[in-house]
């Protein structure tokens, strides 16, 4: 590891209990920032109503923190919206944010596009489908915005235990070890970061939704449409404003539903292609991937597309420096 990544990891990464709730609602007061949170959903409603109800009952009741929860919601066939609404969420659909400019499936298309409805200028995003979730991982990530006004990005830490069929965790494969999960973390985000981008080798949940940034920083970058949009930001952030100005906070234990292999076959590729274009800018003759299931006359081919579509830095929009005029 770098010296460089050695002296990051004993300075900017933190514990939530570094900072009591009531040093970040000074620091928040003190320096007037106001923090959205967003959660992107598709089909969470199992989910999204108890995120919502812990963080508004947290952190906007008991204590003012959060100035607004917004879930985006990108067509889900559930009753994600209405369970959202119910639990005190504002729900925006993403087709009715920037019309002029039709929206593409992907996580990375309704987080770039949330910077259109929401206010704050810290902006925390957490993941629709977490399960027995916790308020500290709203204060956890946004504390270090608050407190240091060099930090202008924090990603969430935490232990990944793998949830077996049936809801049931799985013990630890061995002493010291919290359980498996962050599959392609492990398998294709660190060994990319470590071998092209040492100085983020540090990040200990790379691709973990749950993570803060400043709006002046959000709007700045590109955001993949796809499952490579934790990636580019971290890459992007890098080069824009240093290792320094980005850290990681540990938040515990987070449980949410696994993907089966196929899917995060396709995840890796578009991580891989997100990659790709940002180590050479250059284009894949054919940005697909092919994977295979059984039929009734055996293995059968099924080949998908990779995500490759980027959208722009939100500045570049004129609604949005609209917006910001009005």
């Amino acid at each position: 590891m770098l010296e460089e990544v050695e002296r990051w990891l004993a300075t900017r990464s933190w514990s939530v209990a570094d900072r009591p709730l009531h040093q970040i609602l000074a620091a928040k007061q003190r320096t007037g920032q106001s923090v959205s949170v967003v959660l992107p959903a598709l089909n969470e409603a199992a989910t999204v109503g108890d995120i919502v109800a812990v963080i508004r009952r947290d952190l906007v009741e008991r204590a003012p923190l959060v100035d607004e929860i917004v879930v985006v919601d990108s067509g889900s066939t559930d009753r994600t919206s209405e369970v959202a609404a119910a639990a005190g969420a504002r729900v925006v659909h993403r087709d009715e944010i920037l019309p002029r400019l039709p929206a593409v499936p992907g996580k990375g298309e309704v987080l770039w596009r949330s910077l259109l409805v929401t206010r704050g200028d810290v902006i925390c995003f957490v993941d629709a489908d977490l399960r027995e979730f916790s308020s500290d991982f709203v204060t956890g990530i946004v504390g270090p915005l608050l407190t240091e006004r060099d930090v202008d990005l924090v990603k969430a830490m935490y232990d990944r235990p793998f949830t077996v069929p049936g809801g049931h965790t799985s013990e630890p494969a061995a002493a010291g070890q919290a359980g498996q999960g962050g599959r392609v973390t492990e398998l294709m985000a660190r060994p990319l970061l470590n071998m092209h981008w040492p100085q983020l080798a540090g990040f200990v949940q790379p691709l973990g939704g749950e993570y803060a940034a400043r709006r002046s920083l959000l709007e700045q970058l590109p955001f993949p449409v796809g499952y490579g949009v934790e990636l580019g930001m971290l890459v992007d952030a890098l080069h824009l404003v240093g290792l320094d100005a980005l850290a990681q906070v540990d938040v515990g234990v987070r449980r949410h539903r696994h993907q089966d292999g196929q899917a995060l076959g396709r995840m890796a590729a578009a991580i891989y292609r997100t990659a790709q274009l940002r180590l050479a800018r250059g284009h894949l003759v054919r940005p697909c991937l092919t994977q295979f299931v059984r039929g009734e006359n055996g293995f059968e081919p099924r080949t998908y597309d990779v995500d490759t579509e980027e959208r722009p830095p939100m500045a570049e929009i004129a609604e949005y420096a609209a917006r910001q005029v009005a």
